[in-house]
Order: C-alpha cells, then structure tokens, then sequence
C-alpha cells in the first residue's frame, strides 16, 4: 500500500473547505483533495470525522463554511447534473412503482416518456432488478431497494456518482454481493466514484484510493492506494497477501483515533 498524489485531471477539486454546524461544533477542518476522473475513491476514517458531511458538500446539500467544491471546473452552489447521489436509507418514492422511482430524475428533467422508460430499463437491468419494474419499494427487501437507489443514480448519466454507505443496510451475505456487483458496474460504466464507508475491508476491496479522515475536526491525514492485483474472484482477492496486509495497516491507523 502506497501514498498517492492527485491525478493530473480531477473531476472533482475540494479546496480549503471548513465546515462549522450550528452549536459550533467543527466537522470539517482545511479538506484540500482532487478526486481523479474515472476512480473510485473512498472516504474512511473514524466515526463523526465528518465523511458524509463532505460527500453533501460535494454534492451541493450542505454548503461548506468555507472554501470552495469545483466539478468539471465549475463552482459547486448546489445539487447539479452532474453529481447523483445514492442515500444510506434509499430514500425512494413509496406510492411509486421501480419503473417510475428510476425514472425519476429523468422526469424532474423533461425527458419523454417513452425514452426515460427506455432508459430506466436498461439500468434496472444493470443491476440486476429485471422483472421487478411494476413493484413497490414496500414488497421488495432492503437490497432490492438500495439497488433501486442505484440504478436511479444511473439513470441521469451523471459524471459523478456520490454514495454514501450504501451497504450498510443490508445483511453480510447482501452487501458481500454487491461489492462484487459494484465492481462489475464500475468496468461497464466507467463513472467516477466517491464512497463513503465505516468498513475497512470493503474500502480496500473495491477502492482505486482511500482518503483517511482524522477524528473530528475531520482532515485528511493520508491518501493511499490499496496495490492489489483485481483481475482474480472475490475470495482470491480476499485471501491476497497484499489486500490482507493493506486491510491490517488502515487498521492501525484508525487504532490510534480510537485511543
């Protein structure tokens, strides 16, 4: 595992941003990080270190204390085009059937009908939801739903997709899946990614780049590279010396936070 410095061309630049909530209590402190087009990039660090804070402050849903988020070097002001975000908890429409909660965004944005139902299809078939398009959020199970969530993100080809803890509702057996489903999208999508996740293991698995947060005030302490071969099967990758070993050191750090 290695450090690493920021690609020549980020899609996303965060500059000198400080975030300070209501009550004075400090969540972001000096975040300076580019986040390189075409990555997965996740943010990993202690409980409350304000990870998520700094995922809606790219997205455009918090505004930043100060300092400043450009996207395809244009200032962030709030939500836009080419940033989709895919909430912890789903957040779908309930009265909604899958084929209209994938559609969605497509129809916040004019598009016809019978090309947003085109093209929610083709995402619902992404991730693997063929069949389920005329049910509710209600009769499906909490991974169903997330993949719901995601194909929706999918859907408005957004440049950026924002995702935080998308796992973490679900069941081991579930969210084991959908990393591997995760990977699988990444190759045919060839979107840049930015994960937020209390998970280790599942950062060194699916991550291009790990951004360590410090303990709140969160600052970034250390960006780094998981160097692991990923052409093998989810239990080769497991059982690599170099994934175990990564999954140990980022341990070590987060060890020190909590003592």
């Amino acid at each position: 595992m290695r450090a690493m410095e920021a690609s020549a061309e980020p899609v996303v630049e965060v500059r000198g941003v400080h975030k300070i909530y209501d009550g004075g209590v400090e969540a972001l402190r000096g975040i300076d990080l580019d986040f390189p087009r075409g990555a997965l990039t996740s943010l990993l660090g202690p409980s409350g270190c304000g990870k998520t804070t700094l995922l809606k402050i790219i997205a455009g849903l918090v505004e930043p204390t100060s300092g400043e988020v450009r996207v395809n070097g244009r200032r962030v002001s709030g939500p836009g085009p080419e940033r989709a975000f895919v909430f912890q908890h789903f957040a779908l429409l309930p009265w909604a059937t899958v084929l209209r909660n994938v559609a969605f965004g497509l129809e916040l944005r004019g598009t016809p009908k019978r090309e947003r139902e085109r093209i929610a299809r083709h995402y619902i078939a992404e991730v693997g939801l063929s069949g389920f398009e005329e049910r509710y959020p209600h009769e499906l199970s909490g991974g169903m739903r997330q993949r719901v969530g995601l194909a929706r993100a999918l859907s408005v080809n957004a440049d950026v997709l924002l995702l935080d803890e998308p796992f973490s509702a679900v069941d081991e057996q579930t969210r084991r899946k959908f990393q591997e489903d995760m990977r699988q999208l990444r190759q045919r999508e060839k979107k840049t990614f930015l994960f937020v996740t209390h998970s280790i293991e599942e950062a060194v698995y699916l991550s291009d780049r790990i951004v360590m947060l410090s303990r709140r005030p969160g600052r970034v302490s250390q960006v780094i590279v998981p160097e692991i071969a990923r052409s093998g099967n989810s239990d080769e990758i497991r059982r690599d010396r170099r994934y175990v070993d990564a999954v140990e050191e980022i341990w070590g750090v987060l060890r020190e936070y909590a003592e």
